[in-house]
């Protein structure tokens, strides 16, 4: 594996993915009883803005930028409600008035985690791993876990957990040939094994082919509960470019359709970067049997 996401860390698909994971570990503390949180593919947890990787590509300006820092607007009141706990822990992170670290998906879950919750935090590159180990050690509460995995294999695995309620991130690299089958297959797998797990699946979206593709390989593996949000930042001319990104949901809180359709217009002119810039929610059980 050549993927490093430092290169990436905080541009505007991990303000999708990040803000709707907060929400959504958010939501499962309204309940005392314990629950897991697995990351199949969880990078190094933290991430310098202000290193050499993050400064040679600038995505965070497009990103989290558009959010806290100089150059970020006053949000309107159905997107704060949305980002609200992701933008907690961006706070406690960094230093007041200052935007240089960023938290993975584990470091959020680990932040957000209360200590009867238990993390499993997978990563298979050695580098990568040591610097999940380092990052997660350094922070204190609740049960952490960190594995070496093959991320596919690590689904598999740990599924279903003990607690029988949990999320679990699906977050490929999407570097490897099949990986959007391998997703399709990894999520419909996985809600056999655990059938009222909350799944969240990343994927790319450089073209309009790999939204409906994705789409009809899934729908229905969660019966009516399998959502898709997508994000575009611009129109999918280029399908050399990540365009746009997408998270299928699979038994969303209750209140997160609603969420986020009410926080889609302006999560899209949030994020824009082009013409074209649009964000979606849909149900995906329409698409059965086509």
């Amino acid at each position: 594996m050549n993927y490093r996401h430092a290169y990436h860390a905080g541009n505007f698909a991990d303000v999708v993915k990040h803000a709707v994971l907060a929400h959504t570990i958010d939501y499962l503390k309204r309940k005392e009883t314990p629950f897991r949180i697995i990351d199949s593919h969880a990078g190094r947890g933290r991430y310098r803005l202000d290193a050499l990787e993050a400064d040679r590509t600038q995505e965070w300006r497009a990103g989290i930028g558009r959010l806290v820092g100089p150059q970020a607007r006053p949000l309107p009141p159905a997107l704060a409600t949305l980002m609200s706990p992701y933008l907690a822990v961006l706070a406690v992170e960094n230093a007041p008035g200052e935007t240089t670290h960023y938290p993975g998906s584990p470091a959020i879950a680990q932040r957000l985690m209360r200590a009867q919750d238990t993390l499993i935090a997978n990563e298979a590159h050695p580098d990568e791993r040591k610097a999940l180990e380092a990052s997660l050690g350094a922070v204190r509460g609740g049960a952490v876990k960190v594995m070496g995995l093959d991320g596919w294999v690590a689904l598999r695995a740990l599924l279903p957990p003990p607690e029988r309620r949990g999320v679990i991130l699906i977050d490929p690299p999407f570097e490897a040939e099949g990986d959007l089958n391998r997703l399709a297959e990894a999520l419909t797998d996985g809600l056999r094994r655990f059938a009222t797990g909350i799944f969240l699946a990343w994927y790319p979206i450089k073209d309009d082919r790999t939204p409906r593709r994705l789409a009809k390989a899934v729908a229905g593996a969660a019966g009516d509960k399998l959502l898709a949000l997508e994000v575009l930042i611009q129109q999918p001319r280029n399908r050399e470019a990540l365009n746009g990104c997408g998270l299928l949901i699979a038994n969303p809180p209750f209140p997160l359709a609603g969420q986020l359709t009410a926080a889609a217009p302006a999560l899209a002119r949030t994020l824009a970067r082009g013409a074209g810039a649009h964000c979606s929610v849909r149900w995906l059980k329409a698409l059965r049997g086509q």
